[in-house]
């Protein structure tokens, strides 16, 4: 729909009812105007898969592989495929808006939400973020690029500033959002926090770049919550307020007529909207058909191959056929495949790390050391229906007198959205609890408000947890647990109600939790050293918890939780040939890495895990993946590792140099730099000449076996400039021809934009391992 027609149905609206449009009619729906042939447009959080409107574990997605993972193919074609299937998740959820991808940069390992993002330098991310974007929009879904801009910190992100020099802005951090204009997106959300002295639901640089010189001409939706004025935030290119109904715009009206806000900049919203919904298929027509994509399920396998880093290897990989292998770790059984926060979805099914290589090898397991987490909500596996008897849980909403208004079956615990009728005043979950072990069990709910809990009609619990957070992930998603032992036999059944009260602003998640009692420490630890030394190979799978990478705090520690480190070295003192799977979403310490036969690198895979992993374990592929971000030796060593406020500042003092410039400048080598991964065979880089558009390479594979290489190239200065991915086989010599346009030569300076090629150019397998060099460029000034 042309800007003719989309300024006729504006004319068509008076100012309320334009006005009604720009704020959301409920928490994922805007408002419809059937006058005009607009009906609500759907929006639902990404990245790894499409949730949908809402939190129900009824509602399954597909769970793709973390964005770092995605960032840790280098493979953009494999990125749009997986884009492409998100929009047929979204299409098949009705909805026609995937708030994804994230395209803020891991400044510092300590960022909270690491996992979310794709990689520590901005190229890398930018053409990921760009592949995924045309991905989703190819299949009539928009995407949706955030948070804009600098978000890269959790600790106070609803409200830091974060002070960033326009160089660093425009270089780094503003560098993949351009790229995802270009790739045509129709959406860029707007971050809670503030730049250079404005919250960004006002800040200028909603209109310029975005808006003027980049000529986004799509629709500027605010995160959930972060429009905070009338005025300032109308006058400014904010263009959609998310969630609704409420918020500071509902006053806009007053706000023309005051002439606080010209009823042209309301018109120019409305314009944007309008062309979205165009888009989507919410404007006089029907929504487009979902792309149909064939075998989503070995899809996802592949990509949790070509995103597994191989750190290390003495040869012990790929595992031979018949091979026997005790697998162990606290992540083993239960793999992490997504990260904690807003990202989350509910996966119909996973594959664990241990169901993948049970089969295809004789397997033994046990985890080895236990982690502290976060109470474990009732499941179907332990729970069932009071009233039914189904497997799972009763969940009620109940008035002030404790009568019943809604009713429903439920399948966990973690019940985060309830019907919500009027007079409603209380949340009841109700299962009995089957204990599969005796001793003291920790039985435990979580919310807002007056929380109880009865116990076979005892009342073991009755406490008021206050309000003491305006964090909406906080709110909605992990309110705090309060706590309670109790002793159970092997097989005793009882009956829990856990019930809490709804004060306004605290949403109306509550949890109901029940773990087992721990394992002697000690025993568990020999017992997983006892199956190590009685196999040919051990698996050592570690990782981190949602108490660790999660959105909404940043990281305090880069070390494994618990005993893991001592895990790993118990069992490679009984077992030469140990592997160590790493499963976290971004660096962690890894104090033990050259004493192990191997190290690999899972990420949070998705609900593929155990399928990719036992195909990269046993040679059916190669583990394709190479690292998006360096990994530090020593937290110690880590040389920008500032993520927390001042005074409620955040400098950037860094400058451009985040990541492995950051190492280079330092003049520390980390454990492994950017761009490191290893195959399972090995190569020579030859030789490397220029070409009129870039670099041609020759490398050879000296290994026994067929393989892909990634080549890549920077400046003498560290900065990334461009890659390709070359394959061949056993002694094959091949070719690749390196695209090194103007762009990625570009320096921002007072004068605007200049391309300078006068540098030499480094060739190789990293950041740190660049054995080729090419000298002597020519600058020139950018049109």
């Amino acid at each position: 729909m042309d800007d003719v027609e989309l300024d006729l149905l504006v004319g068509k609206l008076d100012l309320g009812r334009k006005v009604r449009l720009l704020t959301g009619a409920t928490t994922w729906r805007t408002a419809e105007e059937p006058d005009i042939g607009l009906r609500a447009v759907v929006m639902s959080d990404g990245p790894v898969g499409v949730r949908g409107q809402g939190w129900d574990e009824r509602s399954t997605s597909l769970a793709l592989p973390s964005p770092t993972a995605l960032a840790a193919t280098w493979d953009a074609g494999l990125v749009e495929r997986l884009g492409l299937l998100l929009a047929a998740e979204a299409r098949r959820k009705g909805v026609d808006v995937l708030l994804a991808p994230t395209l803020n940069l891991h400044r510092s390992p300590f960022g909270g939400r690491h996992f979310e993002c794709f990689s520590e330098d901005p190229l890398l991310t930018a053409r990921t973020g760009a592949a995924h974007v045309t991905g989703v929009q190819r299949g009539g879904v928009a995407a949706t690029a955030k948070h804009y801009v600098a978000n890269d910190s959790e600790t106070e992100r609803l409200t830091l500033d974060a002070r960033v020099d326009e160089r660093t802005l425009r270089e780094v951090y503003l560098l993949p959002f351009e790229h995802a204009v270009e790739a045509g997106v129709w959406v860029v959300m707007s971050a809670y926090n503030g730049v250079n002295g404005t919250t960004m639901s006002e800040n200028p640089l909603l209109d310029e770049p975005l808006k003027g010189e980049w000529g986004f001409d799509g629709v500027v939706v605010s995160d959930w919550g972060a429009v905070r004025s009338t005025a300032a935030s109308a006058n400014a290119g904010q263009d959609l307020a998310m969630p609704g109904p409420d918020g500071p715009w509902r006053d806009l009206v007053d706000a023309v007529e005051r002439g606080e806000v010209p009823e042209s900049a309301v018109d120019a919203k409305v314009r944007r909207l309008l062309r979205l919904a165009s888009r989507v298929g919410a404007l006089n027509g029907s929504t487009p058909t979902a792309p149909r994509v064939e075998r989503p399920l070995d899809l996802l396998r592949e990509a949790v191959a070509k995103s597994t880093v191989l750190l290390r290897n003495d040869g012990v990989l790929p595992l031979s056929p018949g091979t026997t292998v005790a697998v162990l770790g606290p992540n083993a059984a239960t793999a992490r495949i997504q990260g904690g926060g807003s990202a989350g979805v509910y996966p119909e099914s996973v594959v664990s790390f241990l169901d993948g290589l049970r089969e295809v090898a004789e397997v033994t397991h046990t985890p080895g050391v236990c982690l502290d987490h976060r109470p474990t909500p009732l499941t179907t596996d332990d729970t069932r229906n009071p009233v039914t008897g189904e497997p799972g849980l009763l969940v009620r909403v109940l008035d002030a007198d404790g009568a019943e208004l809604t009713a429903e079956h439920r399948l966990l615990g973690r019940v985060l959205e309830v019907p919500l009728v009027e007079g409603a005043r209380t949340v009841e979950v109700h299962g009995v609890l089957t204990a599969r072990t005796a001793g003291e069990w920790r039985l435990s709910v979580a919310g807002f408000g007056r929380l109880t809990l009865d116990v076979d009609g005892e009342r073991v619990l009755d406490e008021h947890v206050p309000l003491d957070t305006d964090d909406p992930a906080v709110i909605h998603l992990t309110p705090p647990h309060r706590q309670v032992v109790a002793r159970l036999g092997a097989g005793q059944e009882v009956d829990l109600v856990a019930r809490r009260e709804l004060p306004e602003h605290t949403g109306t998640a509550t949890v109901l939790a029940a773990d087992p009692p721990e394992p002697d420490a000690d025993e568990e630890l020999a017992r997983a050293v006892g199956l190590a030394r009685g196999s040919d190979v051990a698996v050592v799978v570690v990782g981190t918890t949602d108490e660790i990478e999660s959105e909404g705090f940043d990281r305090a520690s880069l070390a494994l939780p618990g005993r893991q480190d001592e895990l790993v070295r118990a069992v490679r003192a009984v077992n030469e040939r140990t592997v160590v799977v790493v499963n976290s979403g971004g660096p962690v310490e890894l104090p033990w890495r050259d004493e192990v036969a191997a190290v690999l690198l899972a990420w949070f895979p998705g609900q593929e895990a155990g399928h990719g992993l036992a195909d990269v374990l046993f040679g059916v592929r190669e583990p394709g993946g190479r690292l998006p971000t360096t990994w530090a030796a020593e937290q110690a060593d880590v040389p920008v590792s500032d993520v927390r406020p001042r005074h409620g500042v955040l400098r950037y003092d860094e400058g451009p140099a985040i990541g492995h410039r950051a190492w280079r400048r330092a003049g520390v080598a980390p454990a492994y730099w950017f761009g490191h991964g290893l195959g399972y065979t090995t190569w020579s880089h030859e030789h490397a000449e220029p070409t009129p558009g870039g670099v041609l390479v020759r490398v050879r594979n000296t290994g026994p076996r067929a393989g892909r290489e990634l080549v890549q190239v920077y400046a003498a200065d560290g900065r990334l400039l461009g890659w390709a991915h070359a394959e061949a086989g056993p002694g094959e010599a091949v070719e690749v021809a390196v695209e090194l346009p103007d762009r990625v030569f570009r320096r921002w300076t007072a004068d605007g934009w200049v391309v300078d090629r006068d540098t030499d150019l480094l060739v190789g397998r990293s950041a740190g391992d660049t054995p080729l060099r090419i000298g002597e460029r020519s600058p020139h000034v950018a049109e």
